[in-house]
């Protein structure tokens, strides 16, 4: 089942009001290339004005509390992030599983939250150096899976991103055909999770994506589109992305 290709650009603590420019090339670049959605989650301070200027992009953000509302001191909500205009929420990612110490169970807290709000989840999920080398890469999304993703979640509202942990930011990516055994193991988990639904949820991969692998990477079955981190900062590292997935998409 070929699915609509999704790249999204994860900004993470980068960026400011002068990097919203960057904006007008990617949404260019996106109105050209109709058969891919575009994404970029630039950091809180950044979604509303982002949403008030962009064209073609959708703009989301990178992380959501699980509760409504109340007394949770400097964080926000899916509510309130859907006000500011984001149409989407990354959940999950590995930064804020080793950092923040986030546990599986609040990674699908803030999933169902961020589906309730009328976002889309994109649910992050990967493996450390470690434990591929020791052979778990497998057992260890499987069970990030069956402990992260909300059973109301549908190829409308929800994403997973798989970013094998030891490929963020530092250039090595996975042969294509480990990523190739790991989107179809992802793909057959969401199936027994979440029935028929499951084969209607994008799988993105994420973890060093650039323009000289985006379209290798992009032809690999269940591979549907990418979440791109530093080269998602500017137009210039940004388009070629989107150019290559289109041509594959």
């Amino acid at each position: 089942m070929a699915l609509r290709k999704l790249v999204a650009g994860n900004w993470k603590m980068n960026g400011d009001r002068a990097a919203l420019g960057e904006l007008a090339g990617i949404g260019a670049a996106a109105a050209g290339h109709a058969n891919v959605d575009v994404a970029i989650c630039p950091p809180f301070t950044l979604v509303a004005p982002a949403a008030e200027q962009a064209a073609g992009i959708a703009i989301g953000a990178q992380d959501c509390h699980a509760a409504a509302k109340g007394a949770h001191t400097g964080c926000i909500s899916a509510a309130m992030l859907r006000e500011a205009g984001a149409r989407l929420v990354i959940v999950g990612h590995s930064e804020r599983r080793a950092d923040q110490h986030e546990t599986d169970a609040e990674v699908r807290a803030k999933a169902q939250a961020a589906i309730a709000a009328g976002l889309i989840a994109i649910v992050c999920v990967g493996e450390t150096e470690p434990e591929r080398d020791a052979g778990n890469a497998l057992s260890v999304v499987e069970a990030q899976l069956d402990g992260s993703i909300p059973a109301e979640g549908d190829g409308a509202t929800l994403v997973v991103a798989y970013e094998p942990v030891w490929a963020i930011g530092t250039g090595r990516v996975p042969a294509v055909a480990d990523v190739a055994e790991m989107h179809a193991a992802i793909r057959a988990r969401l199936t027994g999770l979440l029935g028929a639904k499951g084969a209607a949820v994008r799988i993105l991969y994420g973890g060093s994506v650039k323009a000289d692998n985006a379209a290798e990477l992009m032809a690999v079955p269940d591979v549907d589109g990418a979440l791109v981190g530093g080269a998602s900062l500017t137009a210039a590292l940004f388009v070629p992305i989107i150019e290559a997935t289109a041509r594959v998409g």
